[in-house]
């Protein structure tokens, strides 16, 4: 039995291409938040179920991907286009020359996807409900009553969404949600003052989430629960590609809840391994024992407490020595 539950609605076959000197190089990964999200957790010695749709032949080669990480894939195999994009990073930059957002899931196939997760769930006592690729790729009322039925049977609900579907969660409850400043200004909460931001925080522990995480970008990260508020600041890295280090957070708090850490605790091995993912060009990627080194460098301070010692900056050098020159696209 794996020690978490992933519902990754429509993970997405990425092909990259690179520069390898005097010829190309290409690689074809599994990708999206979900998948992202599980990587680390696997990163972390954390085991994982992804339960998901698999569409057409992009859907087959997914499923071998995942696996080939380590990764329990509980699938819904079915017909048309799955999620996929191609990109072009031979002049360093991403550029994107062609995206499939795939077909939605038909309303059988997302019953049976449904039930997996319930079971899943029931079986992990955790679980993380991601994103799809696509706004269309499924009904945003889907999270609303995974959630409720999720947390009905015992079952810790992690999210992290925006829009409608961060709503649609709310509104059945869970227990921890990570949102980004930029999402809560999009979605019409004020953000530009910590202030407004904690104002913001307790609006959505009223609407239904235990505890609140906010990323902002290269300041300190906010958490809210009934405790009150804690900020934590990350060790500084040098970045190399920010994408993906929301779901590595994500990713090592459910690992540090797994082993039995309270949320306060969790919060340091998170920003640990959002901050090894900004250091590397694979999404959720990273050795265990790196993580374990920045996290002693991860410092928490309260608003009564005080500052703590000031976060320990890792020089260029320093981490190069740390961490482990393998790239994944």
């Amino acid at each position: 039995m794996s020690d978490v539950t992933i519902f990754a609605p429509s993970p997405t076959l990425t092909v990259t291409v690179e520069n390898a000197g005097d010829a190309d190089e290409i690689h074809i990964h599994a990708g999206g938040q979900g998948v992202w999200q599980a990587r680390m957790l696997r990163r972390l010695g954390i085991s994982v179920t992804m339960c998901c749709s698999l569409a057409g032949e992009a859907g087959a080669v997914i499923r071998h991907l995942l696996e080939d990480d380590g990764v329990d894939v509980v699938g819904v195999e079915r017909a048309g286009r799955a999620s996929a994009y191609v990109q072009d990073r031979r002049e360093g930059e991403r550029r994107e020359v062609g995206r499939e957002t795939g077909d939605p899931v038909a309303r059988h196939d997302l019953d049976e996807l449904y039930g997996a997760v319930i079971r899943e769930g029931m079986r992990t006592g955790i679980v993380i409900l991601s994103g799809p690729d696509g706004d269309d790729v499924l009904p945003a009322d889907t999270y609303r009553r995974l959630a409720t039925d999720l947390r009905e049977a015992g079952c810790t609900v992690v999210v992290d969404l925006s829009g409608e579907r961060l709503d649609a969660a709310l509104e059945g409850g869970v227990d921890l949600l990570k949102v980004s400043d930029e999402e809560l200004h999009a979605h019409g909460l004020a953000t530009d003052s910590v202030p407004a931001t904690a104002d913001a925080m307790r609006a959505l522990r009223s609407r239904g989430a235990a505890t609140v995480i906010v990323t902002r970008a290269a300041e300190p990260l906010l958490l809210l629960d009934g405790e009150g508020m804690l900020e934590i600041t990350p060790p500084r890295v040098e970045v190399a590609d920010s994408r993906g280090a929301g779901d590595s957070l994500i990713a090592g708090v459910v690992a540090g809840l797994v082993r039995g850490d309270p949320v306060r605790t969790a919060i340091t091995l998170g920003a640990a391994a959002g901050a090894m993912n900004v250091t590397r060009h694979g999404l959720g990627t990273g050795d265990a024992d790196t993580i374990a080194e920045l996290r002693q460098r991860v410092r928490t301070r309260t608003p009564e407490g005080g500052e703590d010692d000031e976060s320990g900056g890792v020089s260029p050098d320093g981490l190069a020595s740390m961490i482990d020159t393998e790239e994944e696209g």
